[in-house]
């Protein structure tokens, strides 16, 4: 008997036509920008499916197709930033509710939930994801929702999401997973059992560093159903254009991500062998902690990292001679980013709270880029070696 073959559409396929079929209109091979605040009624509760630009919008309903098929969810819905995603994520919860959180997560998740939410009467708890126990002995009556990112900003630590999964679905607890440093090329979180997965689309689903935006993807129609009256409600919706830059960035996401991933395994070997680097992290290096998790788990272990100096005046010297690598925050793009994350992106957290979980002053993070490999490790070299 034929074997019968598999009626999926590939990744670039999926990221290419879903949700980005020509315009039946005029034919047009791009989803048009429908730039409204309003759409005419045809008569008293009669319309063609649209009523209004904050709840929806037709190049936002084309983006939130594409982005669910992409993931491989049921449905998608986007927001005005990544931080809009995660506070509508947690708006799904109510007073009482009880959220686990990766302790060592992009800076900006604990401020909002630290120094806004907890103040809604929501219960907040930070463990070490990336030891499963540690996460079910964390779990308590209340708890909700289990919030994991992998690889973990900056210190890339890795969770096993389907063992997380298990833990959370014998008690009842959702999983929701920030996929944004891997993206869907190199993660598959809700075919380990994720039940919904985050991302900033600013980063590498945009991949252009032109357009801020946060989605999340979900596996239910009742998640979905919520989130909607969320975006309806809150308004921190992403604008057309935006979702038709996203859009456009999906298209080249496969390829784009081969050539991260192809940078980062190579710039990070150059680090770890590099006199004046004294640690690198990255799920790519044999010495990782969860190195062969990260070889189960992950299509390829991509270009995020970060590198430790030894001291800030040794990242402040190391920072100020870099040429092609661009200072600042943010990731993803096709040029190469690097940042600070003590004095940037986790500056919220304070010192005490940096040292705690191991963000250290000397700690530089790296978005590899798509540029020629060898251009970044002749900058990087010749930074490297004012220290």
């Amino acid at each position: 008997m034929a074997k019968k073959e598999n009626s999926r559409p590939g990744f670039a396929t999926t990221c290419i036509h879903t949700g980005q079929e020509p315009d039946p209109l005029t034919g047009a091979v791009t989803v048009p920008i429908y730039p409204t605040s309003t759409y005419v009624q045809e008569g008293l509760g009669k319309n063609k499916g649209y009523e209004y630009a904050r709840v929806s919008n037709p190049t936002r309903t084309r983006l939130e197709q594409n982005l669910a098929a992409v993931e491989g969810g049921k449905h998608a819905r986007v927001f005005a930033s990544g931080m809009a995603a995660v506070s509508a994520m947690a708006t799904m919860l109510k007073g009482g509710d009880h959220l686990i959180c990766s302790h060592n997560v992009y800076g900006g998740v604990p401020r909002l939930f630290n120094q806004i939410l907890v103040h809604y009467g929501l219960e907040f708890t930070y463990v070490d994801t990336s030891n499963t126990a540690a996460v079910e002995r964390a779990l308590k009556k209340n708890t909700r929702i289990v919030y994991v990112e992998t690889p973990t900003n900056p210190l890339m630590t890795v969770s096993d999401i389907a063992a997380i999964a298990k833990v959370c679905h014998k008690r009842g607890v959702d999983l929701v997973v920030d996929n944004t440093f891997c993206s869907p090329y190199l993660q598959h979180p809700i075919e380990l059992g994720a039940d919904m997965v985050v991302h900033s689309t600013t980063k590498f689903l945009n991949g252009h560093s032109d357009g801020l935006g946060g989605v999340i993807i979900c596996t239910r129609d009742d998640q979905a159903e919520q989130l909607a009256f969320i975006q309806k409600s809150v308004g921190a919706i992403m604008s057309p254009f935006e979702c038709w830059l996203v859009l456009r960035g999906v298209k080249s996401l496969e390829v784009r991500m081969i050539k991260h991933d192809q940078n980062g395994r190579t710039v990070a070997a150059f680090l770890a062998s590099h006199k004046k680097v004294k640690k690198v992290f990255y799920p790519g290096l044999p010495d990782h902690p969860q190195h062969e998790l990260a070889r189960r788990q992950m299509a390829g272990f991509g270009s995020m990292m970060s590198l430790e100096t030894g001291s800030l005046g040794n990242a402040k010297r190391f920072l100020s001679r870099v040429r092609l690598c661009s200072l600042g925050e943010s990731l993803g793009g096709v040029e190469t980013l690097i940042s600070h994350p003590a004095t940037m992106t986790h500056a919220a957290l304070g010192e005490k709270g940096r040292k705690a979980i191991g963000i250290t002053d000397g700690m530089v993070r790296l978005s590899v880029g798509i540029e020629d490999a060898r251009d970044l490790i002749a900058d990087l070299d010749q930074a490297l070696n004012a220290i």
